[in-house]
């Protein structure tokens, strides 16, 4: 390798949302955690997108504003990163281009360093859009990426091809493999990887993979030796299952290779620490390695979506249809054309399939996104689409409102809708989310900026117990930790308030 191997952490992002639902990590416990993270020397943190900033928001009533400024404050010496997923900010809906300015322009103030950029398409010309967008705004550091599937369209021309139009491109200075399925097999990666290597030029290639079918620890071991400069891991509580190898697996096999990694271990090891005992006061399941599975390379469905999809079929009595959802699943995809299985093409194709196993006849519901996606919304499928299944799609009564449905609105419009005194910040929320959902976390107050593990399950007891009439003392203790709880409505006398 010219360059020293570098590491990219995903645990507070990608490590999150894979095992977590994005949904695990509030504010104050990432806050407790920084400066550890601060020290290990990775070159980045993969810290957040708009749809986690709206998580933020719609589930925690924090401020995702003020969580990028509080973490950068304590993370001076490490870059945050934000993953860009097209021209689009927190809706699926492809926005303004003056609204994404405006929204990589707070991103900057507020402390983001380094954007990723992908689209879920694989269309450079998004990719480029949204690049470009990003240096004006002052990015620091833009990393393309180019998303990793199995199709028969998909080989190594096609995404060399991709490369060679990143590394064009003077504002992109990084380029990324994004792997979301875990399929890049070891095999696979002895050709792909040097030929994107070669299409780069001198821009380093990253590779952020999945280990939802257990192969990216395998394909991280060899990937240095083929070109790769960056890995992307997970702390090791927040990786393995359908999050990023391990830090500690990953530096280990690699140090066993003769590898040279310059890490702060002794950092890494109280990070792992940190979020198991986290896990364990939480109730979260952390990673653990996965099986390898064949069948995963027909339906690529992400892990999260196949533990959801089939609750739902429990819930209608209809587990048992689980494998015919996965032929028909193999099926849509290739009718719309092979779009890349990741979100939100793979709700799009997950949910169409679902339906067509369900109902008498294929087809016969289609929601709105699939509507949308066959008009185009979401760009132009990598290949063309089953003729039958586009008409019978477009000629849908629906399919008519939605071609009909106006534009994003330029800045000057949305801005007329709102109050003039709001921050930019908060403009942009309210642009974007429901008002209720900004109101609530407007009205929760500032975020809290610290967290412990021991205190949190107290914490929720004592809230459970308020919403008990019934309870009126209640008393627990456990090494040397007392709580006593009395409850006053008992005494209270008609009319008073307890």
């Amino acid at each position: 390798m010219s360059a020293p191997l570098d590491f990219i952490d995903t645990t507070l992002r990608d490590g999150n949302q894979s095992l977590w639902g994005a949904v695990g990590l509030r504010t104050g416990m990432m806050l407790e955690i920084a400066a550890d993270l601060d020290r290990v020397g990775y070159r980045a943190i993969d810290f957040s997108t708009s749809t986690h900033m709206a998580v933020t928001v719609r589930f925690h009533k924090e401020n995702p504003w003020e969580r990028i400024r509080l973490m950068k404050a304590r993370m001076p010496r490490t870059s945050l990163s934000f993953l860009s997923t097209g021209m689009r900010f927190i809706s699926w809906e492809t926005a303004h281009p003056e609204l994404m300015a405006l929204s990589y322009q707070l991103l900057v103030r507020n402390g983001i360093e380094r954007f990723m950029v992908m689209d879920p398409m694989n269309n450079m010309q998004a990719v480029t859009d949204s690049a470009t967008a990003i240096a004006a705004a002052g990015g620091r550091e833009i990393v393309g990426a180019i998303v990793y599937t199995v199709s028969p369209i998909h080989d190594d021309a096609h995404f060399a091809a991709a490369a060679r139009q990143l590394a064009a491109l003077p504002a992109i200075t990084r380029v990324y493999l994004k792997d979301p399925g875990g399929l890049l097999t070891p095999e696979r990666a002895r050709t792909l990887l040097p030929v994107l290597r070669a299409a780069l030029g001198d821009k380093p290639l990253e590779l952020h993979s999945h280990c939802t079918i257990g192969l990216a620890p395998f394909t991280y071991a060899e990937a240095p030796e083929l070109g790769v400069q960056t890995l992307h891991t997970a702390a090791r509580p927040l990786g393995n299952g359908s999050s990023q190898p391990a830090i500690e697996n990953v530096v280990a096999n690699l140090r066993s290779k003769g590898i040279s990694i310059d890490l702060d271990m002794d950092a890494i090891a109280r990070i792992s620490r940190y979020f198991e005992k986290l896990a364990a006061a939480e109730g979260l399941a952390t990673g653990v390695p996965q099986e390898y599975d064949m069948r995963y390379f027909q339906h690529q469905l992400p892990g999260g979506m196949i533990g959801t999809m089939r609750r739902q079929l429990r819930e209608m009595r209809q587990e048992h249809r689980l494998p015919e959802v996965f032929e028909e699943v193999e099926r849509v995809r290739r009718e719309l054309g092979y779009p890349i299985m990741v979100t939100p093409f793979s709700q799009v194709v997950g949910t169409q399939a679902v339906m067509n196993v369900l109902a008498p006849e294929r087809y016969a519901n289609v929601p709105d996104e699939v509507i949308r996606y066959v008009l185009g919304k979401f760009g132009t499928p990598p290949a063309p689409m089953d003729p039958n299944v586009r008409d019978r799609i477009e000629q849908l009564p629906r399919a008519r409102e939605l071609s009909g449905q106006a534009a994003m609105p330029e800045l000057s419009e949305l801005r007329r809708r709102f109050d003039a005194r709001l921050s930019d910040e908060e403009f942009l929320l309210r642009a974007t989310m429901p008002a209720e959902q900004v109101d609530a976390m407007l009205a929760a107050g500032p975020t809290r900026e610290t967290y412990s593990a021991v205190a949190s399950p107290v914490e929720k007891l004592i809230t459970e117990l308020t919403r008990r009439p019934d309870v009126t003392h209640a008393r627990f203790e456990r090494d040397g930790f007392l709580v006593d709880l009395r409850s006053h409505r008992s005494s209270s006398a008609p009319g008073q308030s307890a």
